[in-house]
């Protein structure tokens, strides 16, 4: 079962690679997990925004979430424990299809949910709190909160996440609220029991060195062993070195989300042996200027950190 002790160090937030006729391109996907893997990484957020959960087709949706689980459960040495949780994410607006989805991808072997903060309705604190209390007691797998108020325009009172995080089913949180006093109050009164992940690649080591656990880090596709390295320097006190190498890839970030994300991440994935740069309506690909000067960046950044020729695939 799923808890905050295995919520934990670098959990890239997986895009879907998909066909020109928008349904999941196996081989590309199987790539990427492998990729990922070599490299070290915690465990797998697949169908969030980076994974264009709106986009998506249900049944492909559910079809990436099994192709998900299948590749985090043949990294077992031996067939033995797998290396780490699998967490899908959940982005439907209403309650009922939320709850439909979760119980899909629990039905296909997901450890956890990621379920987005309720929008448009713009709900009350109370109806926020009431919703993720409901969601889970009635889900099969335990949930994390997905908060992100610049997508959603709906953020959560740190002292309603105090009390979300007393619930033995709530097990942590993605932090995507910008506003650092905000991250501050809410991580100094969560439960023990509750993990509460750093959600912005753009604040991540400031973030572990205040209290988060690790990271849903949507370029840790592309760089897994640098976002390691910032975590476990940043976890150990040295966050002047984890700043040091956090500003090492700031322009790969202003690249990377110069354009909606994960668009300019997919037109350079090709570079680490994922050949996938379709995107689904109503995201394109990105602008060609744009994807030249990403592929530059990011071929210096995968000799420096990952060790890779530049500009050429795995």
């Amino acid at each position: 079962m799923l808890d905050a002790t295995k919520l934990r160090g670098i959990l890239p937030a997986t895009p879907t690679p998909v066909t020109a006729d928008g349904t999941i391109d196996v081989a590309a996907s199987k790539a990427l997990f492998s990729w990922l893997f070599r490299q070290g990484i915690d465990g797998l957020v697949p169908l969030g925004g980076t994974g264009e959960y709106g986009a998506l087709a249900k049944d492909q949706r559910i079809r990436f979430a099994e192709l998900s689980v299948e590749a985090m459960a043949e990294t077992g040495a031996g067939g033995g424990e797998k290396r780490g949780p699998v967490i899908a994410g959940v982005l439907d607006t209403g309650y009922y299809d939320a709850l439909s989805a979760g119980r899909d991808f629990a039905a296909a072997g997901v450890d956890g949910l990621l379920v987005l903060t309720p929008y448009y309705t713009n709900p009350t604190q109370a109806g926020i709190r009431d919703y993720f209390l409901r969601y889970a007691d009635e889900s099969p797998v335990p949930i994390l909160i997905y908060e992100i108020p610049y997508r959603t325009r709906i953020a959560i009172d740190p002292e309603i996440l105090h009390e979300l995080s007393r619930h033995e089913r709530i097990v942590g949180m993605k932090a995507c609220n910008t506003d650092m006093y905000h991250f501050l109050r809410t991580v100094a009164g969560v439960d023990p029991s509750f993990a509460v992940l750093s959600g912005e690649d753009t604040l991540f080591p400031l973030q572990v060195a205040a209290g988060a656990k690790g990271g849903i880090v949507v370029t840790a596709n592309l760089l897994p062993r640098a976002w390691r390295l910032i975590h476990d320097l940043a976890s150990t006190g040295k966050l002047d070195k984890a700043l040091e190498i956090h500003r090492t890839l700031i322009p790969m970030m202003n690249m990377a989300f110069a354009e909606t994300n994960p668009g300019p991440m997919k037109s350079v994935m090709d570079l680490i042996g994922v050949d996938a740069p379709a995107m689904l309506a109503p995201l394109r690909e990105p602008a060609e200027p744009l994807k030249r000067s990403l592929r530059r960046e990011l071929s210096r950044l995968l000799v420096t950190y990952e060790g890779m020729p530049a500009a050429q695939p795995v």
